[in-house]
């Protein structure tokens, strides 16, 4: 039966739990060129943004570093990333269950990140044959969260206006994205003591809730049933 909307999920944090792998890598990388960075400050200040621009606020900080070393620098950390997340990632708890039951729906992943990441996280965790080729990365967009542009080409692509569109997200970057581009957001907040989920978004704290919630949504949206032309 057709569904009413259109699922996009957010991938790191999540459905896959690639996060403290991701702050691991850019911690060695950032250090080796004179950037301080903890693991624990992706975690806490810069969850979801663009590596470039972490550099670019840690460059404010502490200095420039010589631009001909970036290039180099995040092809080395993207490669390392990528072989420990094909060796060591892990969906993010309840993610395959919620995925199965919710499998009828349109779904699509829009990612800051790589499509060769988006691609090797999937894969790793066993998620990929649920999205196919429907894998939207701000890369090949050439548009970054928090701008909603890569939410907007999303929704265009999969063929759903915004309003049809029900938006996952772990990161308040990414539900702003969503939020300014019209959809309706979850927010998965694994971290609601330190976290505050952003105003019109629907706050959850496991992904074993999300199906349940989706169907309430999906009655609530149904009269949105026009396509994107």
């Amino acid at each position: 039966m057709a569904r009413p909307i259109c699922l996009l999920f957010d991938c790191d944090g999540t459905l896959v739990d690639s996060e403290p792998l991701l702050a691991d890598e850019m911690a060695t990388a950032l250090n080796a060129v004179g950037l301080p960075f903890q693991a624990n400050d992706y975690i806490g200040e810069f969850r979801g943004a663009r590596f470039r621009r972490i550099v670019a606020e840690l460059e404010s900080r502490h200095g420039r570093v010589d631009p001909t070393t970036l290039e180099p620098l995040e092809a080395t950390m993207r490669a390392n990333l990528n072989h420990r997340l094909a060796t060591e990632l892990t969906p993010i708890e309840g993610a395959p269950e919620a995925l199965a039951l919710l499998h009828d729906y349109p779904m699509g992943v829009v990612s800051n990140g790589p499509v060769n990441k988006i691609r090797t996280s999937l894969s790793a965790t066993g998620l990929d044959n649920l999205f196919g080729n429907r894998l939207f990365s701000a890369y090949a967009a050439n548009c970054w969260k928090p701008d909603p542009c890569l939410y907007l080409h999303a929704a265009q692509e999969m063929g759903y206006a915004p309003a049809q569109c029900l938006a996952i997200e772990d990161s308040v970057v990414g539900v702003r994205a969503a939020l300014v581009a019209g959809m309706t957001v979850i927010h998965l907040n694994r971290y609601p003591d330190v976290e505050e989920t952003p105003e019109g978004a629907i706050m959850i704290t496991s992904m074993f809730q999300l199906p349940t919630v989706v169907a309430r949504l999906a009655r609530e949206m149904a009269p949105h049933r026009t396509a994107a032309h």
